[in-house]
């Protein structure tokens, strides 16, 4: 069977599982099966499967992964999320857009210790929609940064998807989460700018309200008891990755008992929290290991068809420059990500890109920032964007789809800056891991 051909109804197959409404995990495991028996017999097929599942979960690179969502899940179901949004709204003021800001500021702190998108923007959504609702916010203003900057949890390290991508493609985990520190914050920088030039022409679009005036003396004091101790826990995953010190998976662990720690301090320690936590933990996570499982199959069926090489020696070998090629893949994550999820799609593409960007000569991690922010975009892109049904979810009564397409298409436009930035400077992504001891 030649190459392509296996590809094409490899994909076939694979979308109508999942136009049936077969889960992504389950439908990809179901395709390799009946691929692996075909190409390798009834007996060796199988055998072989289960021993490359066995080995692509048993390896200590992915153990951050866990750990990362469950430091996650421990700041929110503790309570430490809330109060410290809390001290970040009094800090804040009369700042035009104030909430929005807000959203945008503790969006970014949190994404710097959830690594979790999905989780990052029900946080956010469930705690200040209704008090910008009951504020006569526009939904322009209350959808719309919520949406972008529980996105951001996808660039800021410890990305859980930055995990990921590093796993499949074989780079390493720790320069990759310190690699999208500069991007994740432009990008936090764009929604910002943002929010307060809109806010500043159409004060409409966020009406100023009386609030509770706080002096600066208790603004200190509130800013150093709730937020400021945040940044032992981001020292505690990333300085010490940076440092060289620890593994990402060594940093996440001391990051998840500093925590509990800091969970017990707040007196927000209790069995149920800690139940809570673990149980959402280990859906998460047995999901994820499983698309693990599915993409190592992929790799492999995909270089036993001679797939990877067919695809690397087509890109390269087409005559275009390096710039257009990239901007080709980047197209295809973007397109894919209207109709499927982002592990989803890292599990059919990497496999598929990796070999070409190395053939091309072009750095690992630029490359994988350009594709983790493409796929941030993605997230948030109508129609099928996965944030954009969560967003449903905790969006005020009323809300239609169309008002959240709206009010998310501002945030695209700053995403897409973003990338344009990075494509241009590389350094920006290449130059923290560098000094990386």
């Amino acid at each position: 069977m030649e190459w392509w051909v296996f590809i094409i109804i490899f994909f076939a197959a694979f979308l109508c599982l999942l136009a049936i409404g077969l889960p992504v995990a389950f439908a990809f495991m179901l395709v390799n099966l009946v691929f692996v028996t075909i190409l390798m017999g009834a007996k060796a097929g199988p055998h072989q499967m289960i021993m490359n599942m066995f080995d692509s979960i048993s390896i200590f690179t992915i153990a951050p992964v866990p750990l990362f969502i469950l430091l996650g899940e421990i700041l929110f179901h503790s309570g430490i999320a809330l109060h410290a949004m809390d001290v970040l709204s009094k800090i804040l003021g009369r700042l035009p857009g104030r909430l929005s800001v807000l959203a945008n500021l503790g969006g970014t702190i949190f994404a710097a210790l959830s690594g979790s998108p999905m989780a990052n923007t029900a946080m956010l959504g469930s705690i200040l929609v209704p008090e910008m609702e009951k504020r006569g916010y526009s939904r322009l203003m209350t959808i719309g940064p919520i949406m972008a900057t529980g996105g951001i949890a996808m660039i800021i390290p410890p990305s859980i998807l930055s995990v990921i991508y590093a796993t499949i493609a074989e780079i390493s985990i720790g320069k990759l989460l310190i690699a999208g520190i500069i991007p994740g914050l432009i990008m936090a920088a764009n929604y910002m700018t943002y929010i307060i030039t809109a806010c500043t022409l159409k004060p409409e679009l966020a009406p100023i309200y009386e609030f509770e005036k706080t002096s600066r003396r208790e603004k200190f004091v509130l800013f150093m008891r709730d937020v400021a101790p945040l940044s032992i826990l981001m020292f505690l995953v990333l300085g010490l990755i940076f440092l060289g010190v620890a593994t990402p998976t060594e940093s996440a662990a001391v990051g998840v008992v500093g925590s509990l720690f800091m969970s017990m301090f707040y007196r927000g320690f209790t069995w149920e929290m800690v139940k809570e936590s673990v149980t959402a933990t280990t859906r998460i996570t047995g999901m994820i290991f499983l698309i693990l499982a599915g993409s190592a199959i992929f790799s492999q069926i995909m270089a036993y068809t001679g797939a990877t090489r067919g695809i690397t020696e087509l890109i390269v070998g087409f005559p275009l420059p390096s710039t257009l090629k990239i901007l080709s893949m980047l197209f295809v994550v973007f397109f894919l990500g209207i109709f499927i999820d982002q592990i989803s799609i890292m599990m059919i593409t990497i496999p598929l890109f990796v070999p070409v960007v190395t053939a091309l000569g072009i750095d690992p991690y630029w490359f994988a920032i350009l594709m983790l922010i493409d796929l941030e975009i993605a997230l948030t892109t109508p129609p099928f964007g996965v944030l954009l049904f969560i967003m449903k979810g905790v969006a005020p009564k009323g809300t239609t789809m169309g008002d959240i397409y709206r009010a998310v298409f501002p945030f695209v436009t700053c995403d897409s800056f973003a990338v344009f930035l990075v494509m241009l400077f590389p350094a920006l992504a290449t130059w923290l891991p560098g000094l990386m001891l």
